[in-house]
């Protein structure tokens, strides 16, 4: 396979793991596009592109809440907040082939949090998706309906990056792996 030499990372823009991807893309000069909703904060100010998402735009990313509280197997309530950010993670999922995330998987096969949804979506889009577990410091990428350990390559050049807000230095560091040996040496 071809090495790439130039991808585009999507994200909300938003601390820990979505901040760190952001930030490793802009070290290795990768194109970088934060997608946000008005009134969201967002820590990746300095991101190459901010894409504030109109109410028709997050409106195509809607679903029932009982629809994402089925595939998560937990209740999400219809906040406001809540809804608008799954319909942004819709259109982070969208825009990138490759989807990666930082977060914990859980014993029902789901990732902890919103981030979960991120990785629900790729799964239901046939999206290449992986996962690093924080709390076993390995990555897992879902292959043939199981989570199966491996080690991810960006080979894709558009990027879907999500991921949970409590980053550990180990998912810090995973994630700086993955761009250095994508984008290092070149």
């Amino acid at each position: 396979m071809k090495k790439l030499t130039k991808c585009a990372v999507f994200t909300s823009g938003l601390r820990g793991a979505e901040e760190a991807f952001g930030l490793e893309a802009a070290r290795w000069g990768q194109d970088e596009c934060v997608l946000t909703f008005a009134g969201q904060h967002v820590t990746r100010l300095d991101a190459k592109q901010i894409v504030v998402l109109s109410e028709a735009e997050l409106q195509r990313g809607d679903i029932s809440m009982e629809i994402v509280s089925s595939a998560m197997r937990r209740t999400y309530y219809a906040t406001d907040k809540i809804r608008r950010v799954l319909q942004t993670l819709f259109h982070v999922v969208n825009r990138g082939h490759q989807v990666l995330v930082v977060g914990t998987i859980m014993e029902d096969n789901t990732v902890k949090g919103g981030t979960g949804w991120a990785v629900e979506l790729a799964k239901l889009f046939n999206r290449p998706l992986s996962v690093f577990d924080q709390q076993r410091g390995k990555w897992y990428g879902w292959h043939t309906g199981i989570w199966q350990e491996e080690r991810p390559e960006i080979c894709h050049p558009t990027l879907a990056c999500s991921g949970t807000r409590n980053l550990t230095e180990a998912g810090r560091q995973a994630i700086a792996e993955l761009f250095a040996r994508a984008f290092g040496g070149q």
